[in-house]
């Protein structure tokens, strides 16, 4: 009898102790909740040591919970300042040619007029990259999938490169089996990002040079690499190569290229890594899961 008086004294102190600890953890809760209303992201609750499973599971999530809203905020801030930076230069552009037509520095010929509209083009590509790289990261990217022959999307890639890489003095190539297997993909999608590896390599290949698409399976997966024998890519680039308006020097585009490559292939289930760079060329790989 005395044992089991002993039992209970302890069992119900022991719930008084959580009671007590979850008490003071869910009045923790309510104070940084108010904080993070406030805008406060940073705060964070510490799990009780000791309490109810359920409060514990319910300070963990909280803290999952604003960190992410830290990120996003963090996100947000940086490609507001990015597209800011961005789009200074074809305004300013815009802006002076216009006040000097005004002015009558300059006539508003065919010239000057056509540098206003591709500064305006700029733009505009601009903004429609910067669209599909919010959508993707925010994981809200519509993808409109049906069966898919790579091996004829590739050589459909490589051929529409004819020209423009001809004229450069740099051959593409396809050189993909015709036994890989039908994947399950946006065609329109996988297009833009075997478009962009494509034009990121003929870009920086000197004249003579190649780009090459091979294609194979590996792993469960089809594995596409796009190699060029350019210079390589700068070792201080490197680490940030995906990241949005990342340039190397020279560079004419929009520094959101890869982003969206790598932001599509991962809306697929995919990844694209950069395989191996140096002064023979840059390998990139694109694994997609069959």
């Amino acid at each position: 009898m005395v044992l089991t008086i002993a039992v209970v004294v302890a069992v119900l102190v022991a719930i008084s102790r959580g009671m007590a600890g979850s008490a003071r953890t869910l009045d923790t809760l309510v104070g940084a909740t108010s904080r993070v209303e406030g805008g406060d992201y940073s705060t964070r609750v510490e799990p009780p040591a000791r309490g109810w499973r359920s409060v514990r599971q319910l300070v963990r999530g909280f803290n999952t919970m604003v960190e992410r809203l830290q990120r996003d905020e963090d996100q947000r801030r940086t490609l507001l300042n990015d597209v800011s930076h961005e789009l200074r230069t074809p305004l300013s552009v815009i802006a002076g040619n216009v006040e000097a037509m005004i002015d009558g520095v300059h006539p508003a010929d065919e010239t000057h007029l056509t540098a206003i509209l591709d500064e305006a083009r700029v733009m505009e590509r601009l903004i429609d990259d910067l669209r599909t790289v919010a959508l993707s990261e925010a994981g809200t990217l519509t993808l409109h999938k049906e069966p898919t022959d790579l091996d004829l999307l590739v050589e459909e890639v490589a051929r529409s490169f004819e020209g423009s890489a001809g004229s450069a003095g740099v051959t593409v190539r396809a050189d993909v089996p015709t036994d890989l297997p039908i994947l399950d993909v946006d065609p329109v999608r996988i297009r833009e990002v075997l478009a962009n590896l494509v034009a990121n390599g003929v870009r920086h290949t000197p004249s003579g040079g190649t780009v090459v698409v091979r294609g194979e399976v590996a792993g469960g997966n089809v594995v596409l690499h796009v190699t060029d024998t350019g210079p390589g890519i700068d070792p201080e680039l490197l680490p940030h190569v995906f990241d949005r308006f990342a340039k190397g020097a020279g560079s004419t585009g929009s520094g959101l290229g890869l982003a969206i490559a790598r932001n599509l292939v991962v809306a697929h289930g995919g990844e694209l890594v950069v395989e191996a760079t140096g002064s023979a060329g840059s390998t990139f790989r694109v694994t997609l899961p069959t």
